[in-house]
């Protein structure tokens, strides 16, 4: 599973590094609402709660869908601007709320339901303010989720430009209650990640670049495709446009691809993170179906107190000496064990310090 992006014909000088304010305020607001999904930012998460103005703290819940259950496209107004396929985000806060501003009522408002209501992402689809039967689905939606968003999501709907200036002062609130604070201890670090990545690109190329993003981006020059590993499947392209890489210092561990129809692509990545990286989709799900097997478990249970042979894990086992080594490739090809050889006989023993981090790894991949 992945996010493809299609770059074809794409130049080089049309690629972008860039920091955002307005996504890195989108990026502290979740951290804000799901400190478990950032455990450095626990500290900090419980010191702005505690600080909060309890009026700012009440309308932060009313929107917290746009933020809590993952990051909406609403923070990436620069994607969006119709008629225009190669904007930037701003320098400020205040340029980024200029964009938001920009959007159709449309865009906002699918922007704003997209996690909630279910509406069309990656495709062509009528929204709730074209269709009655999409706006009556949006609402049961809403409903289901509690009174609180589906008073939201009605305002939302009766009157966008209205609750579009409602965010944009909240935003400001935000920005004065604490992010101003944030933003210029991050700002450094995040410009200098920009400036880092674009003299990668022009040095050595992209694939060194997006390398350098994370080890979730690849690019297939021959196909001219970026793809980042994901638990999603999604696909777009740059056609015309251009390739805008945003740099957060709040968002580890999301790697978050905009693949939105008629949005230019973005994608977002954490500027830092704890080593060792995790393994690609693919191999979590390799390792969590190798350890699923019941005789695995068990195999694992000898190789994790001492390195064993084949032989002495068939005898121990009740089993054959070539059932043994088939169950033991699985586990090899999961990267969960290691052999070595000691004169004629190759002894295997569980890879410790791999299995200790599945679960993290696992979070990872699902947070990605």
């Amino acid at each position: 599973m992945s996010v493809s992006i299609d770059i074809t014909g794409l130049p080089q000088e049309r690629i972008f590094f860039v920091p955002s304010p307005l996504a890195e305020l989108g990026m502290a607001l979740h951290a804000l609402s799901e400190p478990g999904h950032h455990p450095g930012l626990q500290g900090w998460a419980t010191a702005v709660s505690s600080q909060l103005d309890p009026g700012l703290a009440d309308r932060l819940c009313e929107a917290d869908f746009l933020w809590r259950t993952t990051f909406s496209d609403v923070f990436a107004p620069f994607a969006g601007v119709p008629g225009s396929t190669r904007t930037l985000p701003g320098a400020t806060l205040t340029e980024e709320l200029d964009l938001l501003d920009k959007l159709t009522d449309e865009q906002f408002v699918h922007a704003a339901l997209e996690f909630t209501c279910q509406i069309g992402y990656d495709t062509r689809s009528a929204g709730p303010l074209e269709d009655e039967t999409v706006r009556r689905r949006a609402l049961e939606m809403a409903a289901a989720r509690g009174c609180v968003q589906e008073r939201f999501t009605r305002r939302l709907l009766d009157d966008p430009p209205a609750v579009r200036g409602w965010f944009r002062q909240l935003m400001r609130d935000c920005e004065e209650a604490f992010f101003a604070d944030v933003w210029a201890r991050v700002q450094p670090q995040l410009a200098a990640d920009a400036r880092h990545k674009t003299e990668l690109l022009r040095r050595k190329g992209l694939a060194a670049a997006l390398t350098a993003v994370s080890s979730a981006v690849s690019l297939d020059e021959a196909a001219g495709l970026i793809t980042v590993d994901k638990l999603i499947e999604g696909r777009t392209a740059t056609g015309d446009g251009s390739l805008v890489l945003v740099p957060t210092s709040l968002g580890w561990p999301h790697v978050m691809v905009l693949h939105r129809y008629g949005w230019q692509p973005a994608i977002t990545y954490p500027v830092s993170g704890p080593a060792p990286q995790a393994p690609s989709v693919e191999q979590l799900t390799r390792r969590l179906e190798a350890l699923a097997h019941p005789v695995r478990m068990r195999l694992c249970r000898h190789l994790a107190r001492a390195p064993h042979t084949t032989g002495e894990l068939a005898d121990a086992h009740g089993m054959s000496a070539p059932e043994i080594s088939r169950h033991l490739s699985v586990l090899k090809k999961a990267g969960l064990i290691t052999t070595r050889r000691r004169g004629r006989y190759a002894q295997h023993q569980l890879d410790l310090s791999a299995v200790a981090r599945l679960g993290s790894d696992f979070i990872e991949g699902v947070l990605r």
